[in-house]
Order: C-alpha cells, then sequence, then structure tokens
C-alpha cells in the first residue's frame, strides 16, 4: 500500500487530571489542610528524639547481628534496610546530618552484589558517627564537627571503589 493511501490515525486528548490534584489553573491547594499537617507534625515532634533513638537502637542491633552471625547476604541487607529508615527519617526527626550520614552507608552497601565486599571498619565509623550525632545533639553538617566528620565519611565510601 502506498503512503497516501494508508488510514488516517486518531489523535485522543487526554485531560490533565493532576493538575486539579495538585493545584494549579483549575484547582487550588488547600491552605487549611497544609497547615493542619503541620501542626500534626509539630504536635508528634515531641517524640522525635525517642523514635530517633529507636531507629539508631535497631541500626545497632543489626550491626551486632553481622558481627555474631557473620556478614551473610541476610545480615547485611537487615543492616541496609535499618540505614535506609534512618536516611528517610534522619530529617524528618530534625537531623539532617543522620539523613546525609545514613544516605552514605547506604551508597557503600546499597549494591547487593559488591554488599559482602564493603570493608566492616566504613560500616562501623558509619554507624559509630549516627550514634556520636544523635548522643551529641549535632543535627546538621553546619556543625563543625559534623561537617567533617561527613565529608570524611562520604569521601572514603568514594574512595572504596565499590560506588
Amino acid at each position: 500500500m502506498a503512503v497516501s493511501q494508508q488510514n488516517t490515525g486518531q489523535v485522543i486528548q487526554v485531560p490533565n487530571t493532576l493538575r486539579l490534584k495538585v493545584g494549579g489553573r483549575f484547582g487550588a491547594v488547600d491552605a487549611s489542610a497544609i497547615a493542619k499537617a503541620e501542626a500534626a507534625l509539630k504536635s508528634l515532634s515531641g517524640n522525635f528524639a525517642a523514635w530517633l533513638q529507636d531507629e539508631v537502637t535497631k541500626l545497632e542491633a543489626a550491626r551486632q547481628q553481622v558481627k555474631t552471625d557473620g556478614a551473610t547476604p541476610e545480615t547485611l541487607e537487615t543492616l541496609y534496610l535499618r540505614a535506609h529508615d534512618l536516611k528517610g527519617l534522619g530529617a524528618t526527626y530534625e537531623f539532617p546530618l543522620i539523613t546525609r550520614m545514613a544516605g552514605s552507608l547506604c551508597k557503600l552497601i546499597d549494591d547487593k552484589d559488591k554488599r559482602m565486599e564493603a570493608p566492616m571498619v566504613l560500616i562501623d565509623a558509619h554507624i559509630d558517627g549516627i550514634k556520636a550525632a544523635v548522643r551529641d545533639g549535632i543535627k546538621t553538617d553546619d556543625h563543625p564537627v559534623g561537617k567533617i566528620l561527613v565529608e570524611e565519611l562520604e569521601r572514603r565510601v568514594s574512595a572504596s571503589g565499590l560506588v
């Protein structure tokens, strides 16, 4: 069949419903809903220290499991999952430095195929750094100790050859 004899296509315009959901020309962001959410989060902030400590305790337990049972795919997966939780929760619990340190640890042990090669001394340094940040209330990398610590951890992860 020649090109001129082919059937023509039909263009179907799908309405952009995303704009309505996030607020835009056709809908507005509900400022009162945002205010309620912020107030709810603020009311919970008194629990942040305890919740953060619980997460750090879980990370420490995962490290102890690696030391007790050995570095296996299962024990390192548990350790990774605990670090990943802290990566997501650190900033929420007002410790963005912990998010960054846990992110560095996740980067080190993210690849399941290379996880077993990660030096335990570097894993320990991350966990000890996280624990020290919580203990000493070092929340951001604006703190001179926090800045040096997180930058050195990230440098060592980059230099490890695993990422």
